[in-house]
């Protein structure tokens, strides 16, 4: 059986040396970008032969003084030399659990490396192997930009009554201003157990920076209407919304969105279930809720990895995730039928920046004493991101669903 029945546009992003597909592959810089780009020193050349070797080489060199964290969404490349994969939150507890690792290289994107950075030791240092590879959802909330909101909300006489609700997917000042604001850091998976204490501390919910996770976990959910949902717009005076609005509205969404997920359409789920005979649909919660609506089953990364693991063989699954980690799940499960549901390639370009001349070029610089591109938090930011995140560690359990 085809075990992956991708569409015939995908093909390999290689093929086309334009700009912005070397920047997608890692090879290029954006000299806008707020992070940086720039590694000192010299990248080894991708077409050196001698990449995986040196990669091994420089893991063994450096013993248990290094762990490689790697999230399901990079390349197969980079994910054969980490020593343990998951999201982002799994990872990065991960890292906290090994306190005898001097380095922890975080082959993920930026805000993942914070949350390692702030989960672990002092005396632990987290690598990003480059600079470049953030997370445009996370970047869809600024600090300031939030501290605005929070003023709109105070001026419409709601803020007292308001708890925020930050997703994992944010940048650690984020994290900061919900722990000092009463707040609960949540991830895909647990979405709905934020939601659930956070309505119990106050009146309303201000969930940032995705504003399907939030509207999907709330309609779906916790049995809120639609139109108890408003969007604030940072981009707009008051967020584009009146004051009768907020003090109406029960979810204050954040105008955001992920780059991948918010790709997939209800007409890609029409097309594959005309194109694939009893097909099942899953997809992630970060998806449109028209798309989520459409679908079979709704879950994070690992509840879509343990869904497809635990399929009978014969089984047929369209996913509406990114594209790295489906045809790994097609790889790993020749005997079900895996299509990917968009039509077109969609990797996440940031993640993808994470290739073998970074991950090489990280290691051999750690082997030769030198640590490059050390990712830290200000501790003012960190005692309030560990108090959102310890709060979030602390939610009751619930029983899980097909979901979560």
């Amino acid at each position: 059986m085809n075990s992956y029945a991708a569409p015939d546009e995908i093909g390999s992003p290689e093929v086309s040396a334009t700009a912005a597909a070397l920047l997608l592959l890692g090879r290029g810089s954006d000299p806008d970008s707020e992070r940086g780009v720039d590694c000192p020193g010299e990248l080894p050349a991708a077409s050196d032969p001698n990449l995986v070797a040196r990669a091994w080489a420089a893991k063994r060199a450096l013993g248990d003084r290094v762990f490689v964290l790697g999230h399901h969404y990079q390349r197969d490349e980079v994910i054969q030399f980490a020593d343990v994969t998951g999201d982002s939150f799994k990872l990065a507890r991960d890292a906290a659990a090994r306190p005898e690792a001097d380095y922890i290289v975080f082959c993920g994107v930026h805000f993942m490396a914070e949350s390692a950075d702030i989960l672990t030791s002092s005396q632990q240092q987290v690598i990003l192997p480059d600079l470049g590879a953030g997370c445009s959802m996370a970047d869809m909330a600024r600090g300031n930009q939030v501290l605005d909101a929070w003023d709109v909300l105070g001026e419409a006489g709601v803020a007292d009554a308001t708890i925020p609700v930050t997703y994992m997917n944010s940048a650690a000042d984020i994290k900061g201003f919900t722990g000092e604001h009463g707040g609960v850091i949540c991830t895909s998976s647990n979405a709905e157990r934020a939601l659930r204490w956070a309505f119990e501390q106050g009146e309303k919910v201000l969930f940032l920076p995705d504003e399907h996770l939030g509207r999907n976990t709330a309609v779906r959910q916790l049995g809120l209407s639609l139109e108890d949902c408003v969007l604030y717009n940072p981009l707009k005076p008051n967020g584009g919304l009146t004051r009768e609005q907020l003090r109406a509205a029960k979810m204050i969404l954040w105008r955001g969105h992920c780059s991948v997920h918010g790709r997939f359409t209800p007409a890609q789920v029409d097309k594959v279930r005309e194109r694939v005979p009893g097909v099942r649909v899953i997809v992630h919660p970060e998806c449109t809720h028209q798309v989520v609506t459409k679908a079979d089953l709704v879950g994070s990364t690992e509840y879509i990895i343990r869904t497809i693991e635990a399929a009978p063989a014969g089984s047929s699954w369209a996913i509406g995730t990114e594209l790295n980690l489906v045809r790994r799940l097609a790889n790993e499960h020749p005997d079900k039928q895996i299509t990917f549901l968009e039509s077109t390639v969609c990797y996440c370009a940031t993640m993808n920046r994470i290739d073998l001349p970074h991950l090489v070029h990280s290691l051999e610089s750690l082997v030769q004493g030198q640590v490059i591109n050390r990712i830290t938090v200000d501790e003012s930011v960190a005692q309030f991101a560990r108090l959102a995140l310890d709060r979030m560690l602390a939610l009751p359990e619930m029983v899980s669903s097909n979901r979560d």
